[in-house]
């Protein structure tokens, strides 16, 4: 059976397939992995199970989608969020108020699953993969942009500091992030804004 990829699409049938893949996100928030089946994505998007197997040919393909929205949902926000930084200050200044900011649960949650879902599945290994190498070319742009010195590489050194942010935070929600805050500048491109 073919794909979504390989059929026409009308507007009812993408809305319908967004609403699938957004269920299989609630569940992979929810439940990680394994509660992300044919019949549990069919039963919360209130659909017949016969539509997965139509628009994805199965489980894995519908995987692959829902790992790549997972990986949207938590790579772009971000990006998109220093992007908009057009110099050093306000990019340090961005990027305390993101370490700052209370962690959502769910993005964390989602996080994790792509990580051990990349891990066992060679699939959803190279949606996140992909979803990474997008991220970084993003940032490289965007840090060449706003600090044309900075060495290469900068861009994984940053999305390492951030994804260890997350994961700390994740795991212990009262940690005190101050300490790690103020030793941001020795991480980042660039000097921190004076007084900061």
């Amino acid at each position: 059976m073919t794909n979504s990829v390989d059929r026409p699409a009308s507007t009812r049938g993408r809305r319908r397939r967004e609403q699938l893949v957004d269920a299989g996100m609630e569940l992979l928030a929810e439940a990680g992995w394994p509660g992300v089946t044919t019949r549990s994505v069919a039963e919360r998007a209130n659909a017949n199970l016969g539509l997965i197997h139509y628009y994805w040919g199965g489980l894995p393909a519908l995987k692959t989608a829902i790992a790549r929205r997972a990986g949207e949902h938590v790579f772009d926000p971000v990006t998109e969020e220093l992007s908009r930084t057009t110099t050093v200050e306000e990019a340090h200044a961005k990027l305390i108020e993101l370490l700052s900011t209370p962690h959502d649960g769910r993005t964390a949650r989602l996080t994790v699953e792509l990580i051990a879902g990349a891990v066992r599945e060679p699939l959803l290994g190279e949606v996140l993969r992909e979803a990474l190498a997008e991220t970084r070319d993003r940032l490289r742009l965007w840090i060449k942009k706003v600090r044309p010195e900075a060495p290469d590489g900068s861009e994984t050194v940053l999305i390492a500091l951030l994804d260890g942010m997350l994961l700390h935070r994740m795991l212990d929600p009262d940690l005190d992030n101050g300490e790690a805050i103020s030793a941001l500048s020795q991480f980042l491109p660039g000097r921190p804004p004076e007084g900061g």
